[in-house]
């Protein structure tokens, strides 16, 4: 019974949301772009494994913060799982995620393990500084590249494809902290997004969205009808998520997700033409 218990809360620390949907759509580019079925497998693996580290260190890392804040929705906080474990699953996931990773060649492997260092780094306490959208930028931008070095030839990708994954990091940024401002300043977090305080990053939030998405539209297809449909959809989306977030906090940050699904749709509608 304790040991369902404490799987129960492991899950619920690892922020099961973020880090399925970043798993599922890299996954689904890696098919995509041409990895095989034990390529994308290596590639599954490796991500969900990155993610969940990311999702449990920040948990582990910030319980003392939550716990003042009373934030009992988190695993640690409501006491169904120690900081201890948590931290313990953190680091077997990154432990796991180093050879799964080098897996997919030497130079694809540093990569993602550079994206995933970059969100350790923000975990450990980047995310408190002017800096706190670099490792995002960083680990989004990472995870194209870490899917087409994976190919034959190990082709960099189009400098397009990373810029729009990495603004779409910055925009995800935004959206994931927006909600938590207010307790964040109190708590002593002063991020980017903290120092520009809540109107500012409401109005910000849907610029680097955009962006990647017109990137991603208009890079190498020109303006071909689905692309504005794409970034219509990319608009609607944004601006459905902003205001919701008076009734579901999380509501921006799972909009950026969305936004991000349609860009891998683009992708992949569009032949996955990930290198140059």
């Amino acid at each position: 019974m304790a040991t369902a218990r404490a799987l129960r809360g492991l899950a619920g620390s690892c922020h099961p949301g973020p880090t399925l949907a970043v798993t599922v759509l890299v996954t689904v580019l890696a098919a995509a772009s041409g990895r095989d079925a034990a390529g994308c497998a290596l590639v599954f693996a490796a991500v969900l494994t990155g993610q969940l580290s990311i999702g449990w260190c920040n948990d582990a890392v910030d319980a003392a913060r939550d716990a003042a804040a009373g934030r009992t929705d988190k695993p640690v906080v409501a006491g169904v799982v120690s900081a201890t474990a948590v931290r313990g699953a953190a680091v077997v996931a990154l432990v796991l995620c180093v050879p799964l990773s080098l897996a997919s060649g030497v130079v694809a492997g540093l990569v993602h393990l550079a994206g995933v260092g970059a969100a350790w780094a923000y975990d450990l306490g980047v995310k408190a500084t002017r800096l706190s959208w670099v490792p995002y930028a960083v680990g989004f931008g990472a995870l194209p590249a870490f899917v087409t070095l994976g190919l034959p030839g190990r082709p960099w990708p189009s400098w397009w494809v990373v810029l729009a994954a990495a603004l779409l990091g910055v925009g995800a940024h935004l959206a994931n902290v927006l909600p938590d401002i207010a307790s964040d300043l109190a708590a002593g977090v002063r991020g980017w997004p903290q120092r520009l305080g809540r109107a500012r990053v409401s109005a910000l939030v849907p610029l680097p969205l955009l962006a990647a998405t017109a990137l991603l539209a208009f890079g190498s297809y020109g303006a071909a009808p689905a692309a504005w449909v794409a970034l219509a959809a990319a608009g609607a989306t944004t601006a459905a998520g902003l205001p919701a977030a008076g009734r579901w906090p999380k509501a921006p940050f799972v909009a950026a997700i969305a936004v991000a699904g349609i860009d891998v749709a683009l992708l992949v509608a569009n032949g996955a033409r990930l290198t140059a």
